[in-house]
């Protein structure tokens, strides 16, 4: 249980990622104000180093919020939690032995709260919303992140507006009426919806809370890195798949692993971070492939994996600069092969990945037959939902009838 009172905070300020204007941190700012690019949290890492050795964490609560100095919410009393964080690292053995890898492994935030790895950025950012006075949210979402956003502002007790494609999943439209949130459906994509949250805000008072559109759902995402760290005892693996949209997480890890590194919790080596798209809306692949430093928007993008579904990022410079800086690449694969690679994981492992989590299977098979991995590294995938959350149809269960059970034929399928 969070104690109710006021905690030391290491935040310094909010600098630009593209061109590091500085902004006070204890007030509610949206994009950099100079250039309308994401700002990133700093903090006083000299000042944690001491706070908090790494050893402290032992026996400390199993969520995100035992990270807690590096996380931006002041007053223990704001903390927004459903106990979100700190999923399990899983070996897939099976899996990997099929692939000729020994050492591969899955984080699986399907195991989340909200069922979606969504629920971390979530957390901390209705944390701060709520700290800094907020009342009321709008979010545009291609789905998880609405679920997350109403489960987290009905229970911090604040209004919640969400505006998701009309073809949103079905759970995610459950969720987010159930939850309470003021609910729309759009007919167009999650770039229409985002119009309809920017030209809402004056008149409806409401708080944009778009990915990277405001800098703390960033920090949440981040504590999947630091996981990742501690759960391999500190020594990170040679590679991390990661589904890529919005491409907070990716930007996220790539921000906690310097931020370990300056509190002398790991060395300089880094994971090759690799972003995998649909071929469908596979804007960060093209710009990565082109050498280019922003990722033009993807016309007509079309996908089943909803969440990859984001033909512009306005982190996109930051997205590419993480593959590169790690020597990591960007890979795309079609529908076919991602809802392959869904399947491949469920029925190998037991683990129910969405359509996003079947992609980095999929990744993961292309980039060992092109030989860019090698099969002696270590490898971390990452699935980011559940596969109950997205549109599905099984193969025809096979009926019989309980007065006369043939188990011969049973047996033979």
């Amino acid at each position: 249980m969070m104690t109710r009172q006021k905690t030391a905070t290491y935040v310094k300020r909010l600098v630009c990622g593209k061109c590091g204007q500085e902004h006070a941190a204890r007030v509610l700012q949206g994009l950099c104000t100079a250039c309308a690019r994401p700002l990133l949290v700093e903090y006083d890492l000299k000042a944690v180093a001491q706070a908090l050795p790494r050893e402290t964490l032992r026996g400390r609560v199993a969520s995100l919020w035992r990270y807690r100095e590096l996380l931006p919410v002041e007053r223990d009393g704001n903390i927004v939690t459903l106990g979100e964080g700190f999923t399990p690292l899983l070996d897939l053995p099976r899996l990997g032995a099929a692939m000729g890898l020994e050492r591969l492994a899955v984080k699986d935030e399907a195991q989340m709260p909200t069922l979606s790895f969504k629920a971390r950025g979530q957390a901390v950012a209705v944390s701060m919303a709520k700290e800094l006075g907020v009342k009321r949210l709008a979010i545009p979402s291609a789905g998880n992140a609405a679920s997350a956003m109403a489960a987290y502002g009905a229970r911090a007790g604040l209004e919640v507006f969400v505006f998701m494609p009309e073809d949103v999943p079905l759970g995610n439209l459950i969720e987010c009426d159930l939850l309470g949130a003021k609910t729309f459906l759009v007919n167009g994509l999650i770039g229409d919806c985002g119009k309809i949250v920017r030209d809402g805000a004056a008149a409806m008072g409401w708080f944009d809370a778009s990915t990277l559109k405001e800098p703390y759902r960033l920090e949440g995402k981040k504590t999947m890195g630091l996981e990742i760290a501690e759960q391999m005892d500190w020594r990170l693996p040679d590679v991390i798949i990661y589904p890529t949209g919005g491409g907070t997480g990716l930007v996220g890890m790539w921000k906690a692993f310097n931020e370990m590194e300056a509190l002398g919790w790991i060395g300089k080596q880094r994971p090759r971070l690799v972003s995998v798209q649909a071929a469908g809306c596979a804007p960060i692949v093209r710009a990565f492939e082109q050498g280019a430093e922003h990722a033009e928007p993807w016309a007509n993008a079309q996908t089943v994996a909803a969440g990859l579904r984001v033909p512009s990022a306005v982190g996109d410079f930051l997205i590419l600069r993480a593959i590169r800086e790690t020597g990591g690449t960007a890979i795309a694969v079609s529908d076919e092969e991602l809802l392959a690679g869904q399947q491949a994981l469920a029925r190998a492992e037991g683990v129910c990945p969405a359509p996003e989590g079947g992609a980095t299977v999929a990744a993961l098979g292309k980039l060992l037959r092109s030989g860019w991995l090698r099969r002696s590294e270590s490898v971390v995938l990452f699935n980011t939902g559940h596969a109950i959350k997205y549109p599905y149809t099984p193969a025809p269960a096979r009926h019989i009838r309980k007065e006369a059970v043939d188990f011969k034929a049973i047996a033979e399928g």
